[in-house]
C-alpha cells in the first residue's frame, strides 16, 4: 500500500478526523477531499510559478491555488499603464527560461506579463484559478497539511499535501492608512492598485502619498497628463539614477560588492548619486544615515530608481510635501500647519503580505508582518515540509532562488522516501 494510501486508512478509523472533517456548518466533509501527491503551492504569481518550473524540471507535479482569474494578478490587474521593470531584464528572469532577446532592457509591463504566459506554456503549468485558501494546517498525527480553499461558486476544497509553499508573496494586500479625516474628504481616494494612468487627473491637483518608486512614477505619469502633483514625503529617502557610468546602478552595485565591502559601494553610489542628481536634500529628499545597499540589507526598504521624477521635482512641477495631518472636505492640513487644496487623492503606501489571515502556524512566518523569521538567505524552509518563495525582499531574482532551492529539497525527500521503501 502506497503512503496515501496508508493515510486514507488511518483517516477512516480515525474518529477525530472524521468529526472534525465531517462536522456542521461551513466545514467540509469527507468527500471534499482531494490529496495530492506532490506539493501543493498557494499563489501563481511569479514566485509560484518559478517554483512549479522548478519542480516539473525534476518530473514532481504540483497544485496551485490562485484566488484570481490569471496568473500574476498584481501585474495585470493592479499596476499602472507606463509601469516598467525597475531592474534589467537579466535579473528579474525565472528560473530555467530567459526574456526574448529582442526585448528591450528594461521590460514594459505587458512585456514582461506576456514573458509570464510564455513560461505558463513552456512548463505545462496549469493553476486552479478562482480558489481562495481560508486555512492550511498541518496534522502532525497524519504528516499531511489541509489546506482549504473556496472556489468561485462557494465549493469548499480540502487539499491533502505532504508539501506545502507558500507563494502569495510579499504584495498580497494593498495597504491603506487610516488618515484622520478622510470619509470627509470629497474627491477620490485611490491606492495605486486602482491607478491606471493620469488621463482622469488632467488638470487637477493630486496628492501623492508616499515616495517609493511608485509614488515617484504616479507623479511623473501626473505630470505627463497635466494634472498638478504634490508628493508627501515622510521619511528619508535614497534617490539614485536607475544608471551610472552607461550600467545599471543595480548590475554595477552587484558588480561592486563582489570586490568591495557594502559601506564602500554604499559612499561611491552616493558619491556619484550627488554628482548627477545634486543635493536632494535642497528638494526635501532627506538621505537616510544608512547607505542605500544596508539599509536595503537591514530593512528591505527599496532605494528609489528615477527615470525622471526628480527633475519635474528641481523645475517645481511636482511639490514636495511633509506629513498629513488631517484631511477635509477639499482640502489637506500637513504636519508642518499648512493647508492646501487638492481634487483628488493617491495612496502610493504599498502592500503587505497576507500569510497569518491564513496559515495557522506560527514558528516560521511572524503574525507580525507575515514574513518568514529568518532573514535571507534561510528563511525558504520550515518544518514539516513548509517552504516559502518570494519572501526575501529581493524581488523575482531572490523568488528564483528559493525555487531552486525548494525544488532540490522536495525531490530529495522523495528520492529518501523511495530509498526507505526497499528496507
Amino acid at each position: 500500500m502506497d503512503r496515501w494510501g496508508e493515510i486514507e486508512g488511518k483517516m477512516l478509523h480515525d474518529p477525530y478526523f472524521s468529526c472534525k472533517m465531517s462536522g456542521g456548518g461551513d466545514q467540509p466533509t469527507c468527500r471534499n477531499l482531494v490529496p495530492v501527491a506532490g506539493p501543493v503551492i498557494v499563489g501563481a504569481g511569479p514566485s509560484g510559478l518559478a517554483a512549479a518550473a522548478c519542480l516539473r524540471q525534476k518530473g514532481i507535479s504540483s497544485v496551485i491555488l490562485e484566488r484570481s482569474n490569471c496568473i500574476a494578478s498584481l501585474w495585470q490587474l493592479k499596476t499602472y499603464d507606463r509601469l516598467h521593470l525597475h531592474l534589467p531584464k537579466q535579473f528579474c528572469e525565472l528560473p530555467l527560461m530567459g526574456f526574448p532577446t529582442a526585448y528591450p532592457t528594461y521590460p514594459t509591463k505587458h512585456q514582461f506579463i506576456d514573458y509570464l504566459e510564455s513560461y505558463v506554456r513552456n512548463f505545462d503549468i496549469q493553476p486552479r484559478f478562482g480558489e481562495t485558501v481560508a486555512s492550511a494546517e498541518y496534522d502532525r498525527r497524519l504528516g499531511y497539511w489541509f489546506v482549504t480553499s473556496t472556489g468561485v461558486k462557494g465549493a469548499v476544497t480540502r487539499f491533502a499535501t505532504r508539501w506545502l509553499v507558500v507563494a502569495t508573496g510579499e504584495n498580497a494586500e494593498a495597504v491603506v492608512p487610516e488618515i484622520e479625516g478622510m470619509k470627509d474628504f470629497e474627491g477620490p481616494i485611490r491606492h495605486t492598485s486602482l491607478y491606471k494612468n493620469g488621463e482622469e487627473f488632467g488638470g487637477k491637483r493630486v496628492l501623492v502619498v508616499g515616495c517609493g518608486n511608485s509614488g515617484m512614477e504616479v507623479c511623473l505619469d501626473l505630470c505627463n497628463h497635466n494634472a498638478t502633483p504634490s508628493l508627501v514625503v515622510r521619511d528619508a529617502v535614497h534617490v539614485l539614477p536607475r544608471e551610472m557610468l552607461g550600467i545599471s546602478t543595480f548590475g554595477l552595485s552587484m558588480w561592486l560588492l563582489k570586490w568591495f565591502p557594502m559601506r564602500f559601494v554604499d559612499r561611491f553610489l552616493l558619491l556619484v548619486s550627488r554628482f548627477l542628481l545634486g543635493d536632494t536634500t535642497r528638494f526635501g529628499l532627506h538621505r537616510p544615515a544608512l547607505g542605500p545597499l544596508e539599509l536595503k540589507n537591514m530593512h528591505g526598504k527599496t532605494p528609489v530608481l528615477d527615470v525622471g521624477t526628480l527633475a519635474r521635482i528641481k523645475c517645481g512641477d511636482v511639490k514636495v510635501s511633509p506629513a498629513i495631518k488631517r484631511l477635509e472636505r477639499h482640502s489637506v492640513e500637513f504636519v508642518d500647519g499648512k493647508a492646501e487644496q487638492f481634487d483628488a487623492i493617491v495612496l502610493a503606501t504599498g502592500y503587505r503580505s497576507n500569510v497569518p489571515s491564513w496559515l495557522k502556524e506560527g514558528k516560521m512566518f511572524s503574525e507580525k508582518d507575515g514574513f518568514p523569521r529568518q532573514p535571507f538567505p534561510n528563511g525558504w524552509k520550515g518544518d514539516c515540509g513548509l517552504y516559502a518563495v518570494g519572501f526575501t525582499k529581493r524581488g523575482i531574482l531572490g523568488a528564483s532562488m528559493d525555487a531552486k532551492r525548494i525544488a532540490e529539497d522536495i525531490e530529495r525527500c522523495q528520492r529518501e522516501e523511495t530509498e526507505c521503501s526497499f528496507f
